[in-house]
């Protein structure tokens, strides 16, 4: 699939730890907004575009149109860096197009996130078509600090345009980074019931399918399958099975699958990742350094390199030498710090709290990350900043409640609760809920942590937690659908490592 790193915010939150497989855009220098009427008036108007044959967009240039109707299918085919080449391009063409650059902005938060691009497209939108100003809202209004917006926005969108499926498409995929499975699960099958050979629904749905609280690997296989028979000279199809096979725990089709993607496209830099990072789950050590390694050669950015270097020291944890991994890992902290790119100070410095030796070291290294992510931080949008943070305050929660500390982990779910609240995120409230679920679990209101964890479906550690709370209740059926669930959450993280080798984790936070 490609999950680019705050887009995951779905591994460690969500996903900053999936790997990036997009070089960061240039830097831009946006030129001031101009009157559209003065820019026209010293020409007679052009005829109007249509944007894939339907929506009426404001620009008179057929090749900006077109810009960023190539732009917007190379996005929903998860190749970003052509994406967001194109809809540059339409920028260029029309420097009044408000779609062009609110698209421009929309594919950059993927990776790098743009404020200028982000700045002019709200800018222009007071000269844009109705149906234009909707969407550039909606783009715009997703990578605000509160999404409450977004929300009502996406909601008009859908209204507007029910059978559209290159909106369903947009808003499903929003659902899905939001951790929203079941919603965009229900959109992407209305767009394929528009168009039932739409191959970017197919690949998320594979996604959905194994993601949602009732996992469906049949379903999710089937899609994919059927993606791939569609692009059959496209890696990321393949690439994509790798990736289920992988969840749901058949390893040796997944080695089947990255091997296929990257006998198609030898440079396709997750499939060879994929080979070291399942290969390290199978305990197979020696050949997860070797495809790795291979991996560093392919990676196209400091970012994806400093990524690999972190599932470096992560395969030492799985053979069983973790102080050998927290060497590594001390010394990739110093490294990522020298390169100040926040998304693998992220990754590092929750992974280093993660897979500390003791309970003292972890709530040391938060403190400093946590610290590190308190206020704006350069280079990261603030969405991803604040998402983080919650992340890594629950995380906090979590370790303070099983050790019994349950007066200060109370004290500290009141950050989540002001985080929630102010920004309307449903991966922040996940993190809110998820905090409390640890909290009542060590308070012995097991009935209550059962609700609160439910919240986060996505997580190996809450998952896990909810599956011990079940057991505490007596409910068997429902320890059984919990144990389904964290099944198909097999993934190399350090939450897998920490649920999947506890004598070898934190023994008193991870344990209980």
């Amino acid at each position: 699939m490609n999950r680019s790193v705050p887009g995951i915010v779905a591994l460690l939150v969500f996903s900053f730890i999936a790997s990036a497989a997009w070089a960061q855009s240039e830097p831009s220098k946006v030129e001031k907004t101009r009157s559209r009427k003065d820019a026209k008036s010293a020409q007679p108007p052009a005829a109007p575009q249509l944007l894939f044959g339907a929506l009426l967009v404001s620009t008179h240039s057929a090749e900006a149109r077109q810009f960023v109707e190539k732009s917007l299918d190379e996005y929903e085919n998860v190749t970003l860096e052509e994406s967001l080449v194109d809809a540059r391009k339409a920028a260029e063409k029309d420097p009044e197009f408000a779609l062009a650059f609110a698209l421009w902005s929309f594919v950059a938060r993927r990776d790098e996130p743009n404020p200028a691009a982000l700045a002019k497209a709200n800018a222009l939108a007071a000269f844009a078509t109705p149906e234009e100003k909707l969407l550039v809202h909606w783009m715009t209004a997703t990578q605000s600090r509160d999404l409450l917006p977004a929300i009502q926005l996406m909601n008009d969108l859908l209204d507007k345009f029910p059978n559209d499926k290159h909106i369903l498409y947009l808003t499903a995929e929003w659902l899905y980074f939001q951790q929203d499975y079941d919603r965009s699960r229900r959109l992407f099958e209305a767009s394929l019931k528009i168009d039932p050979d739409f191959p970017p629904a197919l690949n998320m749905l594979g996604y959905a399918y194994i993601e949602t609280g009732d996992p469906d690997p049949a379903k999710a296989i089937a899609a994919l399958r059927r993606y791939a028979q569609l692009q059959p000279n496209q890696p990321n199809p393949r690439d994509s099975l790798g990736e289920i096979y992988r969840f749901a725990g058949n390893d040796n089709a997944s080695l089947d699958e990255y091997a296929a993607a990257l006998k198609i496209q030898p440079t396709f830099y997750t499939s060879q990742l994929g080979l070291g990072d399942t290969a390290a789950l199978m305990g197979d050590f020696d050949r997860a350094r070797v495809e790795l390694h291979k991996a560093n050669f392919l990676a196209p950015s400091s970012r994806d390199r400093l990524h690999i270097a972190f599932q470096h020291a992560l395969v030492n944890f799985w053979e069983g030498k973790p102080e050998q991994g927290r060497a590594e890992i001390m010394a990739l902290a110093e490294r990522v710090a020298r390169k100040k790119d926040p998304y693998a100070q992220y990754e590092v410095g929750l992974g280093q709290a993660f897979l500390a030796s003791n309970v003292e070291e972890e709530i040391k290294v938060l403190d400093a990350v946590e610290a590190h992510f308190t206020s704006p931080v350069e280079g990261m949008s603030e969405n991803d900043r604040q998402t983080a943070l919650a992340s890594i305050i629950r995380e906090r929660v979590r370790v303070l409640s099983l050790t019994g500390k349950t007066d200060a982990a109370a004290a500290v779910i009141q950050k989540l609760e002001t985080l929630a609240v102010s920004s309307r995120d449903s991966i922040i409230e996940n993190c809110y809920d998820s905090a409390r679920g640890f909290l009542l679990f060590a308070k012995g209101n097991y009935a209550g942590a059962v609700d609160a964890l439910e919240s986060d479906t996505q997580n190996p550690l809450v998952a896990r937690q909810a599956v011990l709370a079940y057991e505490e209740l007596g409910d068997a059926a429902g320890a059984s659908a919990a144990k389904t669930r964290l099944h198909y959450l097999r993934a190399p993280t350090p939450q897998w490592y920490l649920v999947t080798h506890p004598a070898t984790a934190q023994t008193t936070a991870s344990s209980q």
